[in-house]
C-alpha cells in the first residue's frame, strides 16, 4: 500500500511539472489574432515612357516622358492570422491583411515630346506637355508566411514573406499644353481611367508585445515589389470630310512605368483569441 501511494506521489508530482512546463512554455500569441495598424506609407513609382501612334500612319507618331515619383500618406491596415506552436521558442504563422485607404500621386507631367521615326507633327520650338495624370493605389491586400520566435511568453519577433496585389489606377491628363517660341496654349486632353491589379512580393519584419490578456501591441515594417504597370489607350478620330466621305484614324497611346514599390512604417493593436 505505501510502495502505491509512493509512485502515486512521484506520477502526480511529474503530471504537475510537465503541466507548469507546458503553460510556461506557451506563447501568448499562439492561435488566432486580429489587428489594426496606420503609421506611413510611401509608393515609389518609377519614370514613364509613353508612346502616341496613328493608323492609318500620318507621321504624326510621338514618344513622351515622365519623371519618376514618391508619394505616401497614413495607411489604415486591417490584418488576421494564426499561430502554431512548433516548440517553447518558435512559432509558423499564415496571415492576411488589407489596407483600406487609397493613396493617390501628384501630377505626372508627360513631356520632354520627340518625333518617331520618320515622324514630323512636332516642330522644333514645340513644346507640348499633358498635365493633370495620376496613378491612384488601392484595395492591397497581402498573404504571407510568418515564422516567429518567442523572446519570451509575452513578447514576439517575426518575419513575413508572401505575395501581394494591388489595384492600381492610371488616370490620363486632363489638359495638353503647347508651348510654341515661347507662348503657353492648354486645351482640354482626352481623358479617362484604366485600372490593372498588380501582383508582387512582400517581404517584412516586426515586433508583438502583449499589453494585457488578449491585447498587444506591435510595430512592424513591410516592403513590397510590384510588376510594372502598362496602359494602353485608343481613340477613333474623324480627320477628312473634304471629299464627301469621312475617313478615320485611330490613336493609340501606351504609357509604360519603369516600376512601383511600397514601403510601410506601421504601429497598432491587436487582440488573440
Amino acid at each position: 500500500m505505501q510502495r502505491c501511494n509512493f509512485f502515486g506521489v512521484v506520477v502526480g508530482s511529474l503530471a504537475a511539472c510537465l503541466i507548469t512546463t507546458s503553460s510556461q512554455a506557451q506563447s501568448a500569441f499562439a492561435g488566432f489574432y486580429g489587428q489594426l495598424s496606420t503609421g506611413y506609407e510611401s509608393n515609389q513609382l518609377g519614370s514613364l515612357s509613353s508612346t502616341s501612334s496613328l493608323t492609318p500612319y500620318a507621321k504624326s507618331d510621338a514618344n513622351y516622358t515622365a519623371s519618376s515619383q514618391t508619394f505616401g500618406g497614413a495607411p489604415l491596415v486591417l490584418g488576421a492570422g494564426y499561430y502554431w506552436q512548433a516548440n517553447e521558442k518558435w512559432l509558423l504563422g499564415v496571415g492576411a491583411d488589407y489596407s483600406a485607404l487609397t493613396q493617390t500621386s501628384s501630377n505626372i507631367s508627360i513631356g520632354n515630346a520627340t518625333n518617331a521615326s520618320g515622324s514630323t507633327s512636332i516642330v522644333s520650338g514645340q513644346n507640348p506637355t499633358f498635365n493633370g495624370a495620376t496613378l491612384q493605389l488601392s484595395n492591397r491586400f497581402n498573404l504571407f508566411l510568418s515564422p516567429a520566435y518567442a523572446l519570451d511568453k509575452d513578447k514576439l519577433v517575426y518575419l513575413k514573406a508572401g505575395y501581394s496585389q494591388v489595384s492600381a489606377q492610371y488616370n490620363r491628363p486632363t489638359t495638353l499644353t503647347r508651348a510654341v517660341n515661347g507662348v503657353s496654349t492648354t486645351i482640354p486632353a482626352t481623358n479617362g481611367n484604366q485600372t490593372s491589379n498588380q501582383g508582387g512580393y512582400l517581404i517584412g519584419l516586426g515586433y508583438k508585445q502583449v499589453i494585457t490578456s488578449g491585447l498587444y501591441g506591435f510595430v512592424e515594417g513591410n516592403y513590397m515589389g510590384y510588376n510594372a504597370p502598362s496602359y494602353t489607350f485608343t481613340s477613333v478620330n474623324a480627320t477628312d470630310t473634304s471629299k464627301g466621305i469621312t475617313t478615320s484614324s485611330t490613336r493609340t497611346v501606351t504609357n509604360n512605368f519603369a516600376s512601383l514599390n511600397t514601403y510601410q512604417m506601421l504601429i497598432g493593436l491587436g487582440y488573440t483569441f
